[in-house]
């Protein structure tokens, strides 16, 4: 069994991580930590675990997590690149479900983010852990970078577009919506029931942190800059992401190689063989409600005129978007099976 050790295991991120590696097969969590909860057992806050969590929250002490084989940080963005340099040496993997390993360019990530990198050298050597685009380098590293939430729905989405070449890569839109847990456990105002209930908006339409993420991700699929239009909006619901990618193909040259049922061949080809992408049946439209719970993500490809590509892509995005995929990560570097642990069905109603 290979120990594993949760970092900041307090919020949705956490407990959602919790909940999918206690039936891991392969797996014992040996450290669950939390500075300001030490000594509170686990299933006290999240009596869901009941019965299957007999841990309490530790102080995350460098000298006990240097025991596991590997150890997840689902702390905020800044905390994990204090720590991963000492785990890294006493020979344990890592992998940040925040932003501190996703940006190769240290001073556009220190500019979104408003802080100095702590370590600018292991940003290189950080794999970025979408294994549909790096699975290879995925099961050799030491320390992998998880996607965030919007950026996996989105690559995922453009994928199969982008790497063939058939579309305008200038005037990319990406109209994104997340439910309310994308914005943490911590009290919020705008997060309450009656602020966020029965309502709808944008939000960080002049920026938002992911922007830089997905674009440096589709630069190095298409091997040249993109041009991104990100704009992200608060769903009234709890959990998934629901992405609608609007292209363009570049001319009607292509039109052969970019009719409906091409693009449908396309995106069938691509994801044939992976497990976690769903591409619908032509005519679809994928419902959150579809991939609830689960590490699935569901994508629909339309194209509604001559020129226009609209794709659609859903996934939750606790799990495809964070936890879920994090084990998947996991699974491949401790030379697991890629499913294991993250087979079940979503959740209906």
């Amino acid at each position: 069994m290979k120990k594993i050790g949760i970092v900041g295991a307090t919020g949705y991120t956490g407990v959602e991580l919790l909940r999918l590696l206690v039936t891991h097969p392969d797996v014992e969590i040996s450290h669950v930590t939390s500075r300001s909860n030490v000594g509170t057992r686990v299933d006290a806050m999240f009596p869901n675990l009941r019965g299957f969590v007999d841990l309490e929250f530790s102080d995350p002490s460098i000298e006990a997590l240097a025991q596991c084989d590997l150890v997840f940080f689902a702390t905020p963005n800044g905390v994990a690149m204090k720590h991963v340099p000492a785990l890294l040496e006493a020979g344990t993997k890592v992998i940040d479900l925040a932003a501190d390993f996703r940006i190769k360019d240290i001073d556009v990530w220190s500019k979104w983010y408003g802080m100095e990198h702590a370590c600018p050298d292991i940003v290189a050597e950080a794999v970025y852990g979408m294994p549909e685009l790096n699975r290879d380098l995925v099961k050799s590293a030491r320390i992998v970078a998880n996607p965030g939430c919007y950026p996996t729905a989105v690559t995922l989405g453009l994928k199969p577009l982008v790497e063939a070449g058939l579309i305008d890569l200038n005037n990319i839109i990406a109209d994104t919506k997340s439910g309310i847990s994308g914005a943490g456990r911590q009290a919020n105002v705008g997060t309450l029931l009656s602020e966020a209930g029965e309502s709808f908006k944008a939000y960080a339409v002049q920026g938002h942190r992911h922007q830089p993420e997905i674009a440096q991700t589709l630069s190095l699929l298409a091997d040249t800059q993109v041009g991104l239009t990100f704009v992200p909006h608060l769903l009234p619901i709890i959990r998934g992401i629901h992405a609608t990618l609007y292209v363009r193909t570049k001319t009607n040259d292509n039109r052969q190689n970019s009719d409906e049922s091409s693009l449908q061949s396309l995106y069938e080809k691509t994801y044939k063989n992976e497990p976690f992408v769903d591409v619908m049946p032509p005519g679809s439209h994928p419902e959150t409600r579809s991939v609830k719970t689960s590490n699935m993500c569901r994508i629909a490809v339309h194209k509604p005129s001559d020129n226009q590509v609209v794709v659609l892509s859903v996934i939750d995005n606790l799990v495809k978007g964070a936890a879920g995929q994090a084990i998947q990560n996991m699974n491949l570097m401790l030379g697991l099976d890629e499913t294991t642990g993250l087979m079940q069905p979503a959740l209906l109603p």
